[in-house]
């Protein structure tokens, strides 16, 4: 007995070390990219604007594949497939190193794809599946930090590593953070599996389809020369969700059972999370493009700019478990939104003269209360489901926030574009981004009111044991 709780001990001590090492990794080459493509395409010899399909490749992999993580966790076990998803990434990200032509890069994103499809949605269910709700806060909170470090880190890796080194070493810094996860995987991720699996073939391409059409409209929403197919697409993607719904009414075993959005807190979760993403998702795009446009300054000095953002985050982590025993979640997440939209209008502030150092106490701020808010918005969402939901709950909402990050760039890029083809300014380019920060920013404070919806009660059960 005591040889068993000694395991038990250590295999929460470690799960989630593992779930982060797995969101670190895919956040951080989801986002280093980017500042490579440049470099990558001269060597492959192809034009930059190419390059944008070994984003997208992965992009849609991930859409296609992340509805069927929780039926495949239920079906072979956590620990099977959670250890085939980082061999498939960490074997697509090698692949990726070797790429002689675009053709390769793309077919070893797509690979890449299909494991970080599986990584992170089923490394979360299990450390779901393993702790108590009132130890889960805590446990969520730690797993959660790479996913804020990640997306500011990656611009600034990427840009060192092309410089000093080669664009190879953007793809070969996953191999043994990969191995990492996979010796510890071996060793500590419990294998949860389910007796009573039905696949639900017909909802799943459903909802695969609808999830693919509105990941290519908001890829195409960044660069769009017509505006019309895109809105085409992104409504075809609309009618499929409702085509899945009309599914999942008659269906006896739905991939995503409707009974999901009965629990109020879920709900609340889900529509929070799109909604205030819209601002936040926008904010590591919308920052360095606006200081290497409007500032003229490198790619490196616009990564630096936003760095303490990474910094801060780690800060939040520890404040946040207090903040959320001493407020609840409900006044939490409504205050929280409101301050994060408050800064992100900061940013409008400073003009084309005024110093970049101005932004660095914005954006440490920022990434302080972005640590509450997405430790905070992902715990509720899970906070009243039941065991037999938990898989599907827990795929719907990794599907969720992909999109939601998706919809938050797009809207950024769109929002900003408008601007641009105003009298408002003037020939200026750094004012379209003052009048989209600000947009951005309020739309953002009005999204708090989401979690009104929330009740005072909601989260107790989360509430930790060390209160």
């Amino acid at each position: 007995m005591t040889e068993t709780n000694s395991t038990q001990t250590s295999i929460k001590k470690i799960l989630p070390l593992i779930l982060a090492t797995a969101i670190f990794m895919q956040m951080l080459d989801s986002t280093i990219l980017n500042t490579s493509l440049p470099s990558i395409a001269k060597d492959l010899h192809e034009s930059p604007l190419n390059m944008q399909n070994a984003i997208i490749s992965y992009v849609l992999t991930l859409a296609v594949f992340m509805p069927a993580s929780g039926f495949l966790a239920d079906r072979f076990g956590t620990k099977k497939v959670f250890i085939f998803s980082l061999v498939l990434f960490s074997l697509g990200s090698l692949f990726c190193s070797l790429s002689q032509n675009l053709t390769h890069l793309v077919i070893s994103r797509v690979i890449q794809g299909v494991g970080g499809s599986l990584m992170t949605p089923v490394g979360k269910l299990a450390l779901i599946k393993t702790f108590d709700k009132n130890e889960l806060l805590k446990a969520m909170n730690f797993a959660i930090i790479p996913a804020l470090i990640g997306p500011v880190l990656g611009p600034l890796v990427g840009g060192y590593m092309v410089d000093y080194l080669s664009w190879h070493w953007i793809f070969l810094i996953n191999i043994p953070i990969g191995l990492l996860g996979i010796i510890l995987g071996f060793k500590f991720m419990p294998d949860y599996k389910s007796d009573d699996v039905d696949f639900d073939l017909k909802g799943f391409l459903i909802f695969a389809a609808a999830s693919l059409l509105l990941s290519i409209s908001l890829e195409l929403f960044g660069n769009m020369q017509n505006i019309t197919p895109v809105l085409i697409i992104f409504i075809l993607g609309f009618l499929f969700l409702y085509y899945y719904y009309k599914h999942a009414k008659k269906e006896g075993h739905p991939i995503f059972p409707l009974d999901l959005f009965q629990v109020r807190t879920f709900r609340v979760g889900i529509v929070g999370n799109l909604a205030t993403r819209l601002g936040i998702s926008s904010v590591p795009l919308l920052l360095p493009l606006m200081i290497q446009i409007a500032y003229k300054q490198s790619a490196v000095t616009s990564g630096w700019i936003i760095a303490p953002m990474a910094i801060t985050a780690i800060f939040g982590k520890s404040s946040v478990i207090k903040i959320l025993d001493k407020y609840g979640y409900r006044q939490t997440l409504m205050i929280n939104t409101f301050i994060i939209g408050t800064l992100i209008c900061l940013l409008a502030i400073p003009d084309i003269h005024t110093s970049l150092y101005w932004f660095i106490p914005i954006i440490a701020v920022l990434g302080f209360f972005n640590s509450i808010q997405f430790t905070s918005m992902n715990t509720i969402s899970i906070a009243d489901l039941r065991n037999f939901q938990t898989s599907s709950g827990n795929s719907l909402i990794s599907v969720n926030q992909q999109l939601a990050i998706g919809f938050g760039i797009a809207f950024g890029l769109i929002v900003l574009k408008l601007f641009e083809n105003t009298d408002l300014i003037k020939g200026e380019i750094h004012n379209a981004f003052r009048y989209t920060f600000l947009t951005v920013g309020l739309l953002t404070i009005l999204s708090g009111l989401v979690f009104r919806r929330l009740h005072i009660s909601d989260g107790k059960n989360m509430k930790s044991k060390e209160e």
